[in-house]
């Protein structure tokens, strides 16, 4: 079991942190919407293995606690596959990812008529979110929050769908 946690955990870690990279540091693209796509579509590897898992392993039945209890496990080392992904993309592209996002956070302020006072504090904030964003410590967990939620609510999805056996069933073998 723990060689099919590993295995679809880094596939699915690996499709997550690799095209979400690829999105901000080849496209320059990153907006929440397509970050939260990208996590779902590299933590369907979630559903692909507690299927596999109920159909080839256990004769088309599993519990839902089983079920989310793998599909936990998955997320968990997906996330720190995630994390390493995207902490090797920033090290290797050297981009400055929180000034970046401090700059548009304020252009956006400044877009909307922000007051001169409530700019001074938005710079004071975004000074203070980079100096914490330096720091790995605070970094990798903020990195792993970002996708750990949704592995969670896939997995309950899919547990809560994969339980009830006919629910895509198995094929039947000839």
């Amino acid at each position: 079991m723990l060689r099919k946690i590993l295995l679809w955990g880094v596939i699915g870690g690996a499709i997550a942190g690799g095209l979400l990279s690829l999105a901000v540091l080849v496209l320059g693209r990153h907006d929440m919407a397509s970050g939260y796509l990208i996590m779902l579509l590299g933590l369907s590897t979630i559903f692909v293995a507690i299927k596999r898992q109920r159909d080839l392993e256990q004769g088309g039945v599993i519990r839902f606690g089983q079920a989310l209890g793998l599909g936990l496990a998955i997320s968990l080392i997906a996330g720190l596959v995630y994390v390493a992904i995207w902490e090797s993309s920033v090290a290797l592209a050297g981009i400055d990812f929180a000034g970046d996002y401090a700059r548009g956070v304020i252009a956006q302020a400044k877009a909307r008529g922000a007051s001169a006072a409530e700019l001074a504090r938005l710079n004071a904030q975004m000074a203070q979110f980079q100096a914490h964003y330096d720091d790995p410590l605070f970094r990798w967990p903020m990195t792993f929050i970002e996708i750990f939620p949704v592995g969670v609510l896939v997995s309950i999805v899919s547990a809560g769908l994969l339980c009830n056996s006919r629910f895509l069933p198995a094929r039947q073998r000839a």
